[in-house]
């Protein structure tokens, strides 16, 4: 069943998700009293949507003769993005048609008979940013969620720091047998920033 904002409020006071925001915030109080415009965080009404951390993101790169392999990555092929900031917030860039990862500033605590899907928020799929639908499974604890994000369109793309990037929608089951945490998922507890692929 998909959960609603009264459980989700319920679980954020037993740890489920930190820091937690009990309403959509669509604007950031900036310097000299004006209100900047922002991609919307905070609980929705089936839903909870994360912020993207500024700490921590990272544009795929080519090296030329190297293949980029999951079972034996190679750090390289990352490159830490720069963090802008202009009067409308601070932002990474995701070069055109290219693929970055990212962190949430949010800790998640799943609980054991719930799991959450990942899914991307409207207003960057409008301009070409796809965000991959990830799961946090049963019992999945982490000081951040990496976030893969890949910009389809043939120009660069900001994405806001401090602001919306992914919808966690929270689907609660009978008991599982083994959660994540029971068989020592590779991703459990994953610290702060981004976490790369391992076997």
């Amino acid at each position: 069943m998909l959960k609603n904002d009264k459980w989700i409020i319920e679980q954020a006071t037993k740890g489920m998700i930190e820091p937690f925001e009990k309403k959509s915030i669509r604007k950031i109080t900036g310097d000299i009293s004006q209100d900047i415009p922002a991609i919307s965080w905070g609980l929705s009404s089936y839903g909870y949507d994360v912020r993207l951390s500024p700490h921590d993101f990272r544009i795929f790169r080519h090296i030329p003769g190297t293949v980029v392999d999951p079972k034996n990555f190679n750090p390289k092929n990352l490159e830490q993005a720069s963090l802008h900031t202009d009067k409308d917030g601070s932002y990474f860039i995701i070069p055109a048609n290219s693929y970055g990862l990212g962190a949430s500033l949010e800790s998640i605590k799943m609980p054991p008979n719930v799991t959450a899907i990942c899914l991307g928020k409207s207003t960057y799929a409008r301009v070409g940013v796809i965000a991959n639908i990830t799961p946090l499974e049963a019992s999945w604890h982490g000081k951040s969620i990496t976030l893969e994000f890949s910009n389809a369109s043939s120009a660069d793309v900001k994405i806001y720091a401090n602001e919306g990037v992914v919808q966690l929608l929270f689907f609660e089951g009978e008991a599982c047998e083994t959660t994540y945490q029971k068989r020592s998922g590779k991703y459990q507890n994953q610290g702060s920033g981004v976490t790369l692929p391992k076997v």
